[in-house]
């Protein structure tokens, strides 16, 4: 909402100034609002990476970074993690409110009945190479949706974007699982409606036609909690580039797939396979004292994943909640597994070594995610894969608040130019 308080910005050596209103949101730091700020002073403003740029109005998700706060619609994640449910969770984030019995069961009906992919899909796959990274497979599968929905993507009708985006949660699931069984050689697994979302997603992702899969309790629950935490975080780089691809007029399947592959970066989503990579550096207890010592070492280059985050500066909470789990999970499934000993000598040791905690270097969810999806059995390379499956449930429900947006334009960042000034071509036999 705007404000009537104006900051105004005047340029010294030219006495050009321009007033800037201020915007206030519900819960947060006010931002200014610098549309005019080029016209009125011939400047633009300067912020790598956009770290001190609100790019959009969004009522979805709240991060106070200073206190550790996360708010799903207004909801604290802490609540969600222990008494919700992944699939209560995406409702919410598209809807804006939890649904009441009727409504989850309609929602939940809607997802279980749209898992299923296109035969045709089978036939794209195998055009992959068998050792091809999942996510590779799963931003090109994702964009080939658009191919087989063109006939229902009139952007204009609200209710087809509302069927893209229950297309997308239903559908991700089943893609991811294909994409894994193909690297593995395994035979494609259906969908299987008798089951929860997430159970469904493991029975296809895990089970052997030799025999029924037996599952944990613990290891569903474990799935279902790490969905919840990843489900969305505000406009981090892969959601600002679903908004991003979106505010160009993009249908959704295609918006949601350069999401994925701005996930695959390991500065983002990817940072939990390099969690268990260092692990693997590692690579055994005895040698963690020397890790933390080399990472104190700022000469080394060494440096330890999975420890601090950007927003939050003093504690992440959702690595509170899923350190929770992580050692209940190792408690109950009983792993033996050399790295995760690793893990845990780390996570001690930066709980209690002066160099972190002055620093506020906790461990965040990235490491306890990692820890956690090794412990299930998880192969490395489908830790961003399980990533994005939950995190889609927050980016199409920006790429639905975006639809309705009155101040959607299409993203246009500008510049500071440092090449080469105005100069005349010379002929390739003039020049020297």
């Amino acid at each position: 909402m705007a404000d009537t308080t104006q900051v105004v910005l005047t340029d010294s050596d030219n006495a050009k100034s321009s007033a800037l209103p201020v915007q206030r949101g519900s819960l947060g730091s006010p931002a200014l609002d610098i549309a005019k700020l080029h016209r009125d002073t011939g400047y633009y403003t300067y912020d790598p990476g956009f770290g001190s740029t609100a790019s959009c109005r969004s009522a979805i998700t709240y991060i106070d970074g200073d206190q550790g706060v996360l708010l799903y619609r207004g909801y604290p994640i802490e609540q969600l993690a222990a008494k919700s449910s992944f699939l209560e969770v995406a409702y919410l984030l598209m809807h804006g409110e939890l649904p009441d019995k009727a409504q989850f069961t309609a929602f939940e009906h809607e997802v279980t009945h749209h898992t299923m992919m296109h035969e045709a899909f089978r036939t794209f796959l195998y055009g992959f190479r068998h050792d091809a990274h999942p996510m590779a497979m799963l931003t090109g599968m994702l964009g080939s949706l658009s191919s087989f929905y063109y006939n229902d993507m009139d952007l204009r009708d609200p209710e087809q974007r509302r069927m893209a985006a229950v297309r997308l949660i239903a559908k991700v699931p089943t893609i991811a699982a294909a994409c894994y069984r193909y690297s593995t050689g395994w035979p494609i697994r259906y969908p299987k409606n008798n089951l929860e979302y997430t159970t469904r997603f493991l029975h296809m992702m895990k089970e052997v036609p030799s025999g029924p899969l037996e599952l944990n309790p613990i290891v569903a629950k474990a799935l279902d909690l790490l969905f919840i935490l990843h489900a969305d975080h505000e406009q981090n780089a892969s959601t600002s580039t679903v908004r991003l691809v979106g505010s160009t007029g993009a249908n959704p399947y295609v918006s949601v797939a350069a999401g994925v592959a701005a996930l695959w970066g390991p500065a983002h989503g990817g940072a939990n396979e390099a969690v268990l990579k260092m692990l693997e550096e590692i690579g055994d207890a005895k040698h963690v004292k020397s890790a933390v010592d080399k990472a104190k070492d700022k000469e080394s280059g060494f440096r330890l994943m999975g420890f601090g985050h950007r927003v939050y500066k003093n504690f992440d909470p959702r690595a509170t909640i899923i350190r929770e789990m992580t050692h209940k999970v190792l408690g109950e499934l009983g792993v033996n597994d050399p790295l995760l000993e690793v893990a845990l000598r780390l996570e001690e040791a930066a709980l209690h070594d002066d160099y972190f905690v002055q620093r506020k270097l906790y461990p965040n969810v990235d490491f306890y995610s990692g820890i956690i999806y090794k412990a299930l059995g998880i192969p490395t390379e489908m830790f961003t894969v399980i990533f994005a499956i939950a995190r889609t449930a927050g980016w199409v429900s920006h790429w639905l608040e975006q639809q309705n947006d009155p101040e959607n334009r299409i993203g246009r960042p500008r510049q500071i130019y440092t090449g080469a000034t105005t100069r005349d071509y010379v002929g390739i036999d003039a020049r020297g």
